[in-house]
């Protein structure tokens, strides 16, 4: 997706510390004047990605003239809910396997709407008319509240319900792995780069422990999976 001009509106980024909310971060930054970002905890397996959170934006904000942008943070607990509402691979130690529905059993049901729902009550709050968010339906994992088709809807269902004119920014939605990384480093070079290989976290088992040249995970999960080729396709690309 190509970068717009720069806008005068202020933007709330969906924040997980994982590869794609940290691009979709860059992007923001690049985009807008100004940036808050939003985490979830909501019971997740992986939640070693929460602190990878500070790191990410610490580095962002010493490239370009980012660190001037780069607003405050915030936190939202949901607590035990999702996961009491079923067991999935990223609220349980279930299996990460194809379910009988169709979906793997990663799908957490609901997740995005409810973030999105809690993003959009935030940026009410805070004067924000932007929210970023890094889904995409192009090479996933097959979630349907990731597809476009959900964020448009979700977009008219929260401008109706809140009386406001939020904007659902998706700058991932058809980019595939390899090109998200491609995008990062236009964004901000070997340095952005070097940065999300470093500091963010896609592992849905957590793992922080085996490094590898696209970044730290178990190396054979769905979301290690898609990192990694997506990362070699983009430096096979040169």
């Amino acid at each position: 997706m190509p970068i717009p001009p720069r806008s005068a509106d202020a933007a709330l980024v969906l924040f997980s510390g994982g590869q794609d909310s940290a691009t979709c971060l860059a992007w923001a930054l690049s985009a807008h004047a100004r940036v808050e970002t939003v985490g979830f905890a909501y019971g997740q397996r992986h939640a070693v990605e929460l602190a990878c959170r500070a790191p990410l934006r610490a580095g962002m904000a010493a490239l370009h003239d980012w660190g001037a942008r780069l607003g405050p943070d915030h936190l939202i607990d949901i607590g035990p809910g999702l996961a009491a509402l079923g067991e999935t691979a990223l609220t349980s130690e279930a299996a990460i396997a194809l379910g009988a529905d169709g979906l793997p059993t990663t799908f957490v049901p609901g997740r995005n709407l409810l973030f999105l729902t809690y993003a959009a009550a935030l940026a009410y709050r805070r004067g924000l008319r932007r929210i970023v968010a890094g889904v995409c339906e192009t090479d996933y994992s097959g979630y349907p509240d990731c597809r476009d088709d959900t964020i448009k809807a979700m977009q008219l269902a929260l401008n109706l319900g809140m009386q406001r004119r939020f904007v659902l920014e998706t700058p991932l939605m058809w980019l595939d792995k390899a090109e998200t990384w491609a995008l990062a480093d236009r964004l901000g070079g070997t340095a952005l780069t070097g940065l999300i290989e470093e500091a963010s976290h896609s592992c849905y088992l957590g793992d922080r422990t085996h490094r590898h040249p696209w970044g730290y995970g178990c190396g054979s999960c769905p979301a290690c999976d898609l990192r990694r080729a997506g990362w070699e396709r983009w430096r096979a690309r040169g």
